[in-house]
C-alpha cells in the first residue's frame, strides 16, 4: 500500500493531468497555458502545489477568454484582463485571490514573450487590487520556551516531538521541510542542516546547541525503535516507521501549543515567524534572515521589521510621558 506522501503526490499528478486535458480542449490559448505549466515544472522546477495553483487560475482565465471570443494568446489585451478581474471581484473573490490570478496571467504573458508568441510587453502596466499588509502572528520568547518544554517524559514520542519543535524554532523551516529532513543532511557536530524548500531549492541553516543536543538524543534513544524497512534515511519517523508529512508536524505543534496554554491560532508558521522576528530583534542582519528563511525576495522578509516596529511603538506608548 502506498504511503501517505506517495498518495498525496499521486493525487496532485492526477489533478494536474485533468487540468492539462481541460486546457488542451480550449484551443490555442489553452495550449499556451499547458506549455507554460510544463515550463514551470521542467525549467523553473516549481512544486506541484504551486503549478496546480497556476493551472487552476489559468483555466478560469481561459474560460473567460473563450466566452469573450479570445482564443489565442496574441488576442489577450489589457481590457480583456481587467474584465476578467472585474468578473472575479463580482463573484466575491478576495483581493488576495484576485491578485494571485493576475500574477498567473502576467507570468503566462511573459512566457509567451520569452517564446516569441507575442511581441508587446504590457505586463508592467497591469495593476491588481491593493493589498493590506498583514503582520504575522508572533509569540513572545517566554511563550515559545513554554511550547518547547511542553513535551514530557510520559509522552511515548517525547524525544521526537521535542526534537521537531526545537528544529522548527532553531531553523525557521516550514513543516514540509522538517518532515523531509534526512540524517545525512543534519550535521550535529558542526551545527547546521541542509534544508530543501519550495522548488527543491537548497539552503544551509545553522543549528543551535540545544536543538543539536535534543536531536542527538532522539536519534540515539528513540529513532532506532521506530525504524522499519521503509524508513530510509528520514530523520523524523511516525509510530509506524514511515516518513512524516507536514500534517503530522502541524498536529504536533497544535498538541503542545494547547498544552502550553498558547492561543488556538498558533501553527508551525508561528514558530517560523518567531524565528525571524526574534533574530531581527536581537540584531541579526536582514539579508542573513532572508537567506535562512529561503525567501527569494527580501521584501518578503521585511515584513518582520514591521513586527518589531509595532513592538517599539507599543513600548513607546506605554512608557513615554507623552505616549
Amino acid at each position: 500500500m502506498a504511503s501517505l506522501p506517495c498518495r498525496y503526490h499521486l493525487m496532485l499528478s492526477v489533478q494536474l493531468q485533468q487540468l492539462r486535458d481541460k486546457l488542451r480542449r480550449s484551443g490555442p490559448l489553452g495550449l499556451t497555458a499547458c506549455a507554460f505549466l510544463d515550463y514551470l515544472n521542467i525549467e523553473a522546477g516549481l512544486a506541484e502545489n504551486t503549478i496546480l495553483a497556476y493551472g487552476r487560475d489559468l483555466t478560469c482565465f481561459t474560460e473567460h477568454c473563450m466566452a469573450q471570443g479570445v482564443r489565442a494568446i496574441e488576442q489577450v489585451q489589457p481590457p480583456v484582463i481587467y474584465a476578467y478581474l472585474h468578473t472575479l471581484s463580482k463573484t466575491g473573490k478576495a483581493e488576495t485571490s484576485i491578485s494571485r490570478a493576475l500574477v498567473a496571467v502576467k507570468m503566462m504573458l511573459r512566457f509567451a514573450i520569452l517564446t516569441g508568441s507575442i511581441k508587446e510587453d504590457f505586463t508592467s502596466m497591469l495593476e491588481g487590487p491593493k493589498l493590506w499588509k498583514r503582520l504575522p502572528a508572533v509569540a513572545a520568547k517566554e511563550q515559545v520556551l513554554k511550547l518547547l518544554n511542553a513535551p514530557c517524559e510520559d509522552d511515548p514520542y517525547c524525544l521526537r516531538d521535542k526534537a521537531i519543535l526545537e528544529m522548527l524554532y532553531a531553523t525557521g523551516a516550514r513543516a514540509s521541510e522538517v518532515a523531509k529532513m534526512t540524517i545525512p543532511n543534519v550535521n550535529l557536530k558542526i551545527g547546521y542542516v541542509r534544508v530543501f524548500g519550495k522548488g527543491s531549492k537548497e539552503r544551509i541553516v545553522p543549528l543551535g546547541k540545544v536543538a543539536s543536543r535534543v536531536t542527538a538524543e532522539y536519534i540515539e534513544h528513540l529513532r532506532p525503535q521506530l525504524v522499519k524497512p521503509q524508513s530510509g534515511d528520514f530523520l523524523f519517523l511516525s509510530r509506524t516507521g514511515k516518513c512524516m508529512d507536514r500534517i503530522d508536524v502541524w498536529r504536533i505543534v497544535k498538541k503542545y501549543a494547547l498544552r502550553a496554554g498558547m492561543p488556538k491560532n498558533v501553527t508551525v508558521h508561528t514558530l517560523r515567524h518567531c524565528f525571524a522576528t526574534h533574530l531581527l530583534t536581537g540584531g541579526a542582519n536582514l539579508r542573513s534572515v532572508q537567506e535562512m528563511l529561503g525567501h527569494v525576495d527580501i521584501a518578503t522578509t521585511q515584513i518582520y521589521t514591521h513586527v518589531d516596529l509595532d513592538r517599539l511603538r507599543s513600548i513607546h506608548k506605554q512608557f513615554h510621558p507623552r505616549g
